[in-house]
């Protein structure tokens, strides 16, 4: 089975979902938000927080002309230049950031957009590298953050098939022995008519990898149905307010919303179990309610057993139902009363 390990915690199909809480850029330009985010991840139920390493100047180039436009969705009327500026996170946060982390017992990690960011990141000891969407192309940058030999997520938004195994090769060939993808929809937010979740099990099989989900919807139905078709990674992006008004604030949930989706995603996972087609647990003590056959009427000994004597009904102490036909017919060794359980013992 396909595993990987990030701070001591094994993901796999055979294991709890791994929740990854996405800060992204949801501290708002203020490292005391960013600090209660991370805080407020562990208080969730999160098992990670990611955050993400670029300055505008490492991510495109301070220009005004039609390429470097936005020209719709959330962040329409800025440049490429503007909106990374508002939503980096700043290089001298990084170090207390993680100090912090390991002081609430939860891990940080980060998606580096650079060669530069992935310096950074080795010298502040990040224990895994997460690739996004849109830079699962870049394969000069994959292949640098695989040779760290860190644990590795690629999310796969926007990529088709051809894309996603350039990428892992990438990745696989620099020295990256544990590796996961995440299906993942590029949009902010996305519907979830998009995800066509049964891609999981289509990714599981073509990649033989760890597999997750990216989610980019507003709610976690999404998240909770990727988990029973075999996601054992999810990443939302987390806020402490939808109505904050940073870049990613409102596509993101709210502690109460991470903690639901940590819970339910957990209780999803446990309820897939194995398959069994055995007795459970919880259903022993009802065993005695099942139906089964009782005589309805006195029956003296030497009659003969009709069918008006016997009925099946609740509780289920005397002979299963699947016996009537063999118990009509017979002869009563005793006399019987009413409300008696049918047993084979006062049968001849």
């Amino acid at each position: 089975m396909q595993s990987i390990t990030i701070a001591g915690r094994r993901i796999a199909d055979d294991a709890p979902p791994y929740i990854i809480a996405e800060m992204s850029a949801n501290h708002n330009g203020d490292l005391n938000t960013a600090m209660k985010i991370i805080s407020l991840a562990k208080q969730q139920g999160a098992d990670a927080v990611k955050i993400q390493t670029y300055t505008a100047d490492t991510l495109t180039l301070k220009s005004d002309k039609p390429d470097f436009q936005i020209n719709d969705g959330l962040w329409a009327g800025r440049t490429l230049h503007e909106l990374y500026q508002w939503a980096s996170t700043p290089w001298d946060w990084h170090k207390p950031m993680f100090d912090h982390a390991r002081q609430v017992g939860i891990t940080l990690f980060s998606s580096p957009f650079d060669t530069t960011a992935i310096d950074l990141l080795e010298d502040l000891g990040a224990p895994a590298y997460k690739i996004a969407s849109f830079e699962a192309v870049d394969l000069p940058l994959i292949r640098y953050a695989g040779s760290t030999g860190k644990p590795m997520i690629i999310s796969t938004g926007m990529a088709d098939d051809e894309e996603i195994e350039e990428a892992i090769d990438a990745a696989k060939s620099a020295g990256c022995t544990e590796l996961a993808v995440l299906h993942c929809v590029s949009g902010y937010p996305a519907p979830s008519g998009d995800y066509n979740l049964r891609t999981l099990a289509d990714m599981k099989q073509r990649f033989g990898l760890v597999t997750g989900l990216s989610d980019h919807t507003l709610d976690n139905v999404t998240a909770i149905a990727s988990v029973t078709l075999g996601a054992a990674l999810i990443e939302k992006h987390f806020t402490l307010d939808r109505n904050g008004g940073g870049p990613d604030d409102s596509f993101s949930l709210e502690p109460k919303d991470l903690q639901e989706l940590c819970s339910t995603a957990r209780a999803a996972w446990e309820a897939l179990g194995t398959v069994n087609y055995g007795r459970k647990s919880s259903e022993v003590g009802n065993v005695k309610f099942r139906r089964s056959l009782y005589f309805i009427k006195p029956v003296r000994a030497g009659e003969t057993i009709t069918a008006d004597m016997v009925r099946s009904v609740r509780p289920g102490f005397g002979l299963a139902p699947k016996h009537l036909d063999a118990v009509i017919g017979k002869t009563a060794k005793v006399d019987i009363e009413a409300n008696t359980r049918v047993t084979w013992d006062v049968l001849d």
